[in-house]
């Protein structure tokens, strides 16, 4: 099994965790910092996720658009306090593994695991043939104990990185935000574009070259953050969608326009945050009629969110 250095704990064990942790939401958070509470001071903290979802080999048709990159996964579980990420590459050998196996080999053996806790649908192994009952069976055998964890909520709704995903295909990046703990956002590479924005608009925008495997939010014009390869950030009116003003059909496209910013971005590595929908995406009888509504558009974004700077 390829597993980092960094999966080897320091300290005299660990306690962790298995999942997707897509998105890191509020619930992967707080079942991080049950087992921060009981790690102390003695046991690390080591979370054991997956280089792809899982669906993406067993089920390609049924693989969801991911919340993160795999880089952003393990910044932001880092930020909540986990010691280690132990990443495991996924693949059809991976999924047909013997149950028991991966248990001895991992979790046991490199891991020294003293507890883990696991989601209560939890799977694993050839056939999804390991499940919580099997997982305490082996603890019995190996010396760990076994935490069942219940989806958490939040106003008697469950938060999951499938409800997420969910409302921000769907525009709601409010509501995703406030499962997030954060800004729903999006990475991707400043490609060049129609080059319409600056010349006939008046609104030179940055456009996003996106990983298709990645969530984006439905189309729309929202107000939010761009932050630059330097790590500066700016107020940013967001365009997602496919230009209906000036084409029948089109690719979808993140367009931002970076509010009192002027520069060279193309080619760098950026981050486009979502914090409010401001409308759907319209068709405009006239270029006239659509810079009048993106003089509103932005007034609004900086009514909104200059005021966080």
């Amino acid at each position: 099994m390829d597993v980092p250095d960094t999966a080897t704990p320091g300290r005299e064990g660990s306690v962790a965790t298995i999942g997707v942790y897509d998105g890191v939401h509020l619930g992967h958070r707080r079942v991080v910092d049950q087992l921060r509470r009981e790690a102390g001071t003695d046991l690390e903290v080591t979370v054991v996720t997956f280089d792809r979802h899982p669906l993406s080999v067993l089920r390609p048709e049924l693989a969801p658009k991911m919340l993160t990159t795999l880089d952003r996964k393990l910044a932001l579980l880092e930020e909540a306090g986990v010691d280690h990420c132990c990443v495991i590459p996924f693949d059809v050998e991976r999924s047909e593994e013997d149950p028991e196996h991966f248990v001895k080999d991992l979790l046991v053996d490199r891991l020294a695991v003293r507890s883990i806790a696991v989601g209560e649908d939890f799977r694993f192994g050839r056939n999804r043939q390991g499940d919580v009952a099997l997982l305490r069976e082996l603890g019995l055998k190996f010396g760990f104990t076994v935490n069942s964890v219940p989806l958490a909520e939040q106003d008697n709704e469950p938060i999951s990185s499938t409800r997420i995903r969910q409302l921000v295909s769907e525009g709601f990046v409010e509501e995703a935000s406030q499962l997030l703990g954060r800004p729903f956002a999006v990475s991707g590479i400043v490609e060049h574009g129609d080059g319409r924005g600056g010349p006939e608009l008046g609104f030179p925008t940055a456009n996003l070259g996106l990983d298709p495997s990645l969530a984006q939010p439905g189309p729309g014009i929202y107000a939010g953050t761009f932050t630059r390869q330097n790590g500066e950030t700016s107020v940013s009116a967001i365009s997602v969608g496919r230009r209906p003003t000036f084409y029948e059909a089109a690719d979808p496209l993140i367009e931002c326009y970076l509010i009192d910013f002027s520069g060279d971005l193309y080619g760098q590595t950026v981050e486009a945050a979502f914090h409010v929908k401001l409308r759907d995406e319209l068709r405009f009888d006239s270029v006239e009629a659509l810079i009048e509504q993106m003089h509103r558009d932005v007034a609004r974004t900086k009514e909104l969110l200059q005021p966080l700077k």
